[in-house]
């Protein structure tokens, strides 16, 4: 994995510099002192995570990655705790307080390889239509691949880096994945999101309840943004 590290404190640099050098699927390609050099090396090279302290001068680290139009993986370091709810909220991968152990440091970034390796690899065969596509999906549940098929899923729900699948069975099944990456592969014949958090068949549907679906004895959100369009999939 291509990374920086923007910080303006260089103890802080060399400190990370040597945390990168002993995990074997890091590869450093800048360390920056500000905001404005990592601009300059997001542009030349292919960058898939990024180390960034907040509170530095002219432009932090929240605010940098707000500017951002294409976002690497991003994980926080900083001195200061109360700016994680705000991290968390911009989907950073982790929020690394200082002094930072190592164990930590290697917990975060291995939790970003998890998540470039879902990017990569392909976990669940893609949907493309109802004619040709098959009728099911292989997801990774723990050290195996399991067969599931699409009439058998009743709602997909979203748990930070992991995904729920609810189907007829009594215990869902739980992958680590996106909910956006299951609504692009499923296809919108026989699925809709209609929640941040769920994506539901439509053939389970027991009914609807002015902001909220019943599937079974279930209770599912409909979000105000997602309201309109599920609204014109039912009544179509």
């Amino acid at each position: 994995m291509n990374c920086i590290i923007i910080d303006d404190e260089p103890l802080a640099l060399e400190l990370l510099e040597d945390f990168i050098s002993k995990v074997p699927f890091l590869k450093l390609i800048a360390s920056c002192s500000n905001a404005f050099e990592a601009a300059n090396v997001l542009q030349e090279h292919k960058i898939d995570l990024i180390f960034t302290d907040i509170e530095m001068p002219d432009f932090s680290g929240i605010d940098f990655i707000k500017s951002l139009d294409t976002k690497p993986m991003f994980i926080f370091t900083t001195a200061y705790s109360h700016y994680a709810v705000e991290g968390f909220n911009l989907n950073a991968i982790d929020y690394l307080v200082k002094p930072i152990p190592f164990h930590r440091f290697l917990k975060a970034a291995t939790r970003a390889q998890n998540l470039l390796k879902l990017k990569i690899e392909e976990e669940v065969i893609p949907v493309v239509n109802q004619e040709t596509a098959p009728q099911f999906i292989f997801v990774k549940s723990e050290y195996e691949n399991l067969k599931i098929n699409l009439d058998d899923i009743k709602y997909i729900e979203s748990l930070k880096d992991y995904i729920k699948i609810h189907t007829h069975k009594e215990k869902p099944i739980l992958t680590l994945s996106s909910l956006k990456s299951f609504e692009e592969k499923l296809g919108k014949l026989n699925f809709i999101r209609v929640h941040k958090s769920y994506i539901v068949s439509l053939k389970h549907i027991y009914s609807v309840q002015r902001n909220r679906i019943i599937i079974d004895d279930n209770w599912i959100p409909i979000g105000l943004n997602y309201r309109d369009d599920f609204i014109k999939k039912i009544e179509s």
